[in-house]
């Protein structure tokens, strides 16, 4: 059975190229453009990963994770991010995120939903 997939991204043209790539390898339940609607969409959708950018207009992917685990503690998000920052990674980690990303590696995603 394919893994569900909530995309939280404020580029519009990143979420469909993450579909395009995800086509056979999940199934997109939802997208979000920005941090502020992560949480309502995973209490309504309850996909087994979030896949979420860090740079978001509102509220952050970091602050976005954060709202998440703490109220669904076994939610498994998934940072995508255009940026290789160990500082970033470290505070991604820090608030819940499973997986870090970084864009110019999207197809990683693939082998981190089969397991």
């Amino acid at each position: 059975m394919k893994p569900k997939v909530l995309l939280v991204d404020d580029s519009q043209p990143m979420r469909e190229i993450l579909k395009m790539m995800l086509a056979d390898a999940a199934v997109v339940v939802g997208e979000c453009g920005d941090g502020a609607e992560a949480l309502d969409a995973y209490t309504r959708l309850q996909p087994d990963w979030v896949l979420m950018d860090v740079d978001m207009k509102d509220v952050d992917g970091i602050a976005a994770t954060r709202q998440i685990i703490a109220a669904y503690p076994q939610a498994q998000v998934m940072i995508v991010t255009d940026h290789d920052d160990r500082e970033l990674r470290h505070a991604a980690l820090e608030a819940g995120a499973l997986r870090y990303v970084v864009k110019e590696d999207l197809l990683s995603i693939l082998e981190i939903l089969k397991t």
